[in-house]
């Protein structure tokens, strides 16, 4: 979720994982995938700033992930490097 801003200074929290599309028109319009929009008073750098920090956020967390007790999860990370393919030949396949 992320703070915007309306024009009139209100402030509200948005479901990022819904927005379709920004426009900057001067204004900045954020369009939902359900065609709803909002003119918001954030700039469209920091709208999309947000989201970027808002979705990093959450591949933070995930790999801090607590057990029941507030413990930090000892589960190896989901996130893992991917090692390069072993080459056809070694494989045994032919290309």
């Amino acid at each position: 979720m992320i703070v915007l801003t309306r024009l009139s200074g209100t402030a509200f929290v948005l479901n990022a994982d819904l927005i379709e599309r920004l426009d900057s028109t001067p204004d900045t319009v954020v369009t939902l995938v359900d065609g709803k929009k909002y003119v918001v008073a954030e700039p469209m750098a920091d709208v999309v700033a947000m989201v970027r920090d808002y979705r990093a956020e959450i591949i933070a967390q995930s790999t801090l992930m607590a057990d029941g007790n507030g413990a930090p999860s000892e589960r190896v990370p989901h996130l893992v490097p991917v090692s390069e393919p072993p080459a056809a030949a070694e494989s045994g396949k032919d290309a």
